[in-house]
């Protein structure tokens, strides 16, 4: 056929295609550790595809042992080491799994796992067995709602995470109108949900604290873990051989975290910044949407303009200097306060009606991301917090247009963590 011309088509290299399927299962993984078949079939077939790979990759570079086998993957990790920030089991977008949560979570793998469980049991039965395991080892769970929400906070993440499966019925149906569920186990999944496997000889939970971990010597190991987990490492929180490999080889950790996970990193003098563009991998959204986010981000800048800190400005953390901007509770607690007054209308009324609270989970989704660390004193704030600049774009359109303001309205930010 005459008078056309063949369009050309750039068609990527098989290795090329194979590299970006490698690191899409990675990253699969480390935003959620177990993967199984009946929730993420389509990044389980990745990992099945490249394990051999994967696994390689995983214990080369994080020290972490990854698990597959046909219905699920499972990527182990190990602890990241001192100075990072703690997280909790999140349960939903604003609840987290508090100490009793977690405690009726080991107790529900623990009924779950129990001789003569079969693959499937019914939620009556299975509450009940958790309460009567719960006697028996001193929980104290409770009867009111309180108890009950944390019973079925546990059963809905073991659904999420693929042990359980709503089979006829569902927990919430279960909590709100008492109905019957039948609940389908994934048994094979419910060894693996420990890091590490407990001895068959254990008699006091207190043993467990005895037990030796594995230790990460690598420094270069050790480094990209603490990158990979915690977007911000901390100059003064790395170890003498952390700090060297950070600032000899920058060059090489930058590639093989973007190569093999998808991530930049900036090294700067007060540390590290790992960052991803498009917000995947993050457990904890910052910035976002809702009260607590759009305080804290606009809480930065209103610090960062008042004080207009300067290059390599230091405060006193335990008898050292560190990188820091030392704002004094007084002027956090006036800066928030400002913050209200201006956008209080757009703003959770929980929050705006207690000023104590508001600042708690601020100082705490902060502290969460590394950017501040709070003293008796003040607010320490890293100065990585500099990246982010508040654009107010829904709440100020609507104002002006004589729109009402609610807690979905939002801020344009820039930020990379």
């Amino acid at each position: 056929m005459s008078g056309f011309k063949a369009a050309k088509v750039r068609i990527p290299s098989t290795a090329a295609h194979e590299a970006a399927e490698r690191r899409q299962a990675a990253r699969a993984l480390l935003a959620r550790p177990l993967l199984t078949a009946l929730g993420q079939s389509r990044e389980l077939a990745l990992v099945h595809r490249h394990h051999v790979a994967l696994t390689a990759m995983f214990t080369r570079m994080l020290g972490y042992q990854l698990v597959v086998e046909s219905g699920f993957a499972r990527l182990v990790k190990a602890p990241v080491g001192d100075g990072g920030p703690v997280r909790a089991v999140q349960v939903s977008r604003k609840a987290v799994l508090d100490g009793l949560g977690l405690a009726v979570l080991c107790l529900a793998c623990a009924a779950l796992l129990a001789p003569g469980t079969g693959g499937q049991i019914l939620i009556s039965e299975l509450v009940e067995q958790l309460r009567a395991d719960a006697v028996a080892a001193g929980v104290v769970l409770g009867e009111d709602q309180a108890g009950l929400r944390r019973v079925c906070a546990a059963l809905e993440l073991l659904v999420e995470w693929g042990v359980l499966a709503e089979t006829d019925g569902t927990v919430e149906e279960w909590r709100e109108r008492d109905e019957e569920a039948l609940l389908t186990v994934n048994r094979a999944v419910l060894p693996h949900l420990l890091a590490r496997r407990l001895p068959v000889d254990l008699r006091q939970v207190e043993e467990l604290w005895q037990q030796a971990v594995p230790v990460v010597v690598e420094p270069r190991q050790s480094l990209r873990r603490r990158l990979v987990e915690n977007p911000l490492a901390r100059r003064e929180e790395l170890s003498a051989a952390e700090e060297e490999v950070l600032y000899r080889d920058r060059g090489d950790v930058v590639r093989q975290l973007e190569e093999n996970f998808g991530l930049g990193v900036e090294v700067r003098l007060e540390g590290a910044l790992a960052f991803d563009l498009d917000g995947a991998l993050s457990d904890v959204e910052f910035p976002g949407a809702g009260t607590v986010r759009q305080a804290a981000l606009l809480l930065i800048d209103a610090l960062i303009n008042a004080a207009r800190p300067k290059a390599g400005q230091q405060a006193e953390v335990g008898g050292g200097l560190v990188p820091s901007l030392f704002c004094v509770w007084a002027t956090v607690d006036e800066a928030l306060a400002e913050l209200v007054d201006r956008y209080g209308r757009a703003w959770a009324v929980d929050f705006v009606g207690d000023p104590a609270r508001l600042r708690r989970e601020v100082v705490s989704l902060l502290e969460s991301v590394s950017l501040a660390r709070a003293t008796p004193q003040a607010l320490l704030l890293h100065p990585a917090a500099a990246r982010y600049r508040p654009q107010p774009s829904a709440v100020a359109r609507a104002k002006r247009a004589g729109k009402p303001v609610g807690e979905s309205a939002g801020y344009e930010q820039e930020g990379l963590l």
